[in-house]
């Protein structure tokens, strides 16, 4: 993008997100919802498809453009990016690495204006940290008039992002039962009105609160040859492209990390400035300052992080420790960042209506999803032994 076109869009997000979404993020913590004027205001401003291709109605935005919008989205509750944070990512490059040109016409566009909310339906009871284990299954079938032939899903999806006003979801099933792992998963595109997709009550979590999750039953769903991402080269090779579009979503979740370090860092420093305990500012003592100083650290370091990582992925140099290195030290970074916040508010940072104490809870869940801390720890590992034994 046009450098004075991207600090446009950067500026306009940050006003966006600091003068109309911050003020509001007590309503969106106890409504446990984000209100409709502001998802409409963020469709007006692009961010339905900002990581989506120009051609089909997306900003286009490199990964590098794309870290730097999100620091801002950071910036306030996960539950505004988690709006369309699937569309632009995990789900969203599902069809842009792996579609068809024309399930990329019929879909892309949708999705990038906001018309069509996106999931991500991987993870399972029994198949989270490892889902080259999932045990849901798409059986061919013949249906008449049809030449191609179909498929029946049968399964069960677990804490699936944005299940609850999806309009479509990226599936994947196990197409052949005698392949091991990964190799006989297949995606496919679901639409939440397809027969036998049932979406249960929204989880009730800890935290983040707005970014809606749920479970998702399919009772023998019946799709077209068509809804099979990729058409028939892509029998088999769901894993493979769920694998890298989770790569990718890493790199984002990790300056989604960075954009709530910084807005902690913000909110101690003004509550230290103006705090008063002996008759002057705690920002005065020393450990007060050590706390902070150790806060503004870890920003700093995984603001650094999350940039080479964004542009080592775009050249295509490291697309897979990267990630996970940046979304191992980011979420466990703002985790700390949390609670040193905590910290310096003292016991107004346990009370809940103090922004510091939602972003603690918010922040906990983040070494959790999308991979955990321990499995970026096997997969860094793993790459590095793999390379050392290669020579």
């Amino acid at each position: 993008m046009d450098p004075a076109v991207f600090a446009e869009v950067l500026s306009s997000t940050r006003q966006f997100i600091r003068d109309r979404v911050v003020p509001r993020e007590a309503e969106i913590d106890d409504r446990d919802e984000v209100p409709e004027d502001l998802r409409q205001a963020a469709r007006q401003l692009g961010l339905s498809g900002y990581a989506l291709p120009e051609e089909y109605g997306g900003l286009g935005l490199s990964m590098t453009e794309e870290v730097q919008l999100v620091f801002e989205l950071g910036y306030t509750t996960p539950a505004l990016r988690s709006l369309f944070g699937t569309n632009n990512g995990i789900a969203g490059h599902v069809l842009m690495v792996g579609g068809t040109p024309a399930q990329q016409a019929h879909w892309l566009p949708r999705i990038a204006s906001g018309e069509v909310i996106t999931s991500f339906a991987l993870t399972e009871p029994e198949a989270g940290s490892d889902p080259s284990t999932l045990i849901t299954r798409a059986d061919p079938v013949k249906r008449e008039g049809e030449t191609g032939g179909g498929w029946a899903i049968s399964g069960t999806k677990r804490y699936i992002t944005n299940a609850p006003a999806a309009d479509l979801f990226m599936v994947f099933a196990r197409t052949d039962q005698e392949q091991p792992g990964g190799r006989g998963i297949s995606a496919f595109l679901v639409p939440r009105d397809a027969p036998g997709l049932t979406v249960g009550p929204k989880d009730r979590k800890m935290g983040q609160a707005g970014a809606w999750t749920a479970d998702v039953y399919l009772d023998r769903v019946p799709v077209g040859a068509d809804a099979l991402v990729g058409g028939e080269g892509g029998l088999g090779r769901g894993f493979h492209i769920a694998m890298g579009c989770l790569a990718h979503g890493r790199v984002g979740i990790s300056a989604m990390c960075v954009g709530m370090a910084e807005r902690l860092v913000d909110e101690s420093v003004a509550w230290a400035s103006q705090r008063r305990q002996s008759g002057r500012p705690i920002g005065s003592f020393q450990l007060v300052q050590g706390l902070i100083a150790d806060s503004m650290t870890d920003y700093y370091a995984g603001r650094a992080t999350v940039l080479d990582a964004a542009r080592r992925f775009e050249t295509g140099e490291d697309t897979k420790v990267g990630p996970s290195c940046a979304k191992y030290f980011t979420s466990e970074m703002v985790c700390r960042v949390a609670d040193r916040a905590v910290q310096v508010f003292g016991g107004a940072g346990y009370m809940r209506g103090v922004a510091v104490e939602r972003f603690y809870r918010d922040a906990r869940l983040i070494r959790i999803y999308e991979g955990t801390s321990q499995i970026q720890q096997v997969i860094i590992a793993r790459a590095l032994l793999g390379e050392a034994a290669s020579g």
